[in-house]
C-alpha cells in the first residue's frame, strides 16, 4: 500500500517545514501571508470535502489535495509553535502533529503513489461504484470495498459518496461481489455471491442517501 513511501515523503515534507521555522523571522511580511492563506484554504478546502462526502473523480488528484492539506497544517502548526511562549506552543505543535503519522490519516496519503487506474464503473442512472479490494494481512484473509458514488452529469469531474459495503472473503466470493442502483426506488443493492453454492450469498439493500 505505498506505505513506506508517503512515510518516507511525509518525513521529509515535515522535516522540510522544520527548518522553515528556524528561518521564519528572515521571510517577507508578504510571503509569509500567502503562506498562511494557503495552509487555511487548503486545510479548509478538505475539511469541505469531508464533510459535505464530496471528491473528484481522480483519486490521484484526490490524494494530491490531502497532501496539500497536509502540508498546510503543518504550515499552520509552525507558525503557532512560534506564539509565545515558545516553550509550551512548540511542544504542543509537536503533539499535533503525531496524529498525522497514524495508520487512519495516513492510508488516504498513499493513493499519491498508485498508479492504477482506479476499478470504477457505471451501476445505473448517474450512480457509479468504486471498487477498493483490501488485505488484512495480520488477519489472514482479503477482502473489497464497494463504494457508491453520485455523479452528476453538470460536473463529470466531480462525485457524492451515497453508500458503501464491505464483503470479507470469509464470508462469500468478495473479488465477485457487485453493486446496482434503482434510482426509481432510491436503493442499491450489493450482492457477493457464496463460496459454496447460492445459499452462502449475501444480498443486501441500502437507500442512496
Amino acid at each position: 500500500m505505498h506505505f513506506p513511501e508517503t512515510i518516507g515523503l511525509l518525513l521529509a515534507l515535515t522535516v522540510a517545514l522544520a527548518v522553515l521555522r528556524f528561518k521564519w523571522a528572515r521571510i517577507p511580511r508578504k510571503l509569509e501571508l500567502l503562506l498562511l492563506v494557503f495552509a487555511v484554504v487548503s486545510v479548509a478546502i478538505r475539511f469541505l470535502f469531508i464533510l459535505t462526502q464530496w471528491s473528484t473523480t481522480s483519486p490521484r488528484f484526490n490524494a494530491m489535495l490531502y497532501w496539500l492539506a497536509v502540508a498546510g497544517y503543518e504550515l499552520m502548526l509552525v507558525r503557532f509553535s512560534l506564539m509565545r511562549p515558545r516553550l509550551l506552543t512548540s511542544i504542543s505543535a509537536f503533539i499535533l502533529l503525531l496524529p498525522i503519522f497514524g495508520s487512519t490519516l495516513l492510508f488516504p496519503l498513499t493513493g499519491i503513489f498508485d498508479t492504477q487506474p482506479a476499478d470504477i464503473s457505471s451501476i445505473g442512472g448517474n450512480y457509479i461504484v468504486e471498487r477498493s479490494p483490501w488485505d488484512a494481512a495480520m488477519a489472514g484473509h482479503n477482502g473489497l470495498d464497494l463504494v457508491v458514488f453520485y455523479h452528476p452529469a453538470y460536473a463529470p469531474f466531480l462525485r457524492h459518496i451515497v453508500q458503501r459495503s464491505s464483503f470479507s472473503d470469509e464470508l462469500c466470493d468478495s473479488a465477485a461481489a457487485t453493486a446496482t442502483a434503482d434510482p426509481a426506488s432510491k436503493l442499491v443493492h450489493f450482492h457477493c455471491p457464496g463460496r459454496h453454492g447460492a445459499h452462502d450469498a449475501i444480498d443486501i439493500a441500502l437507500p442512496l442517501r
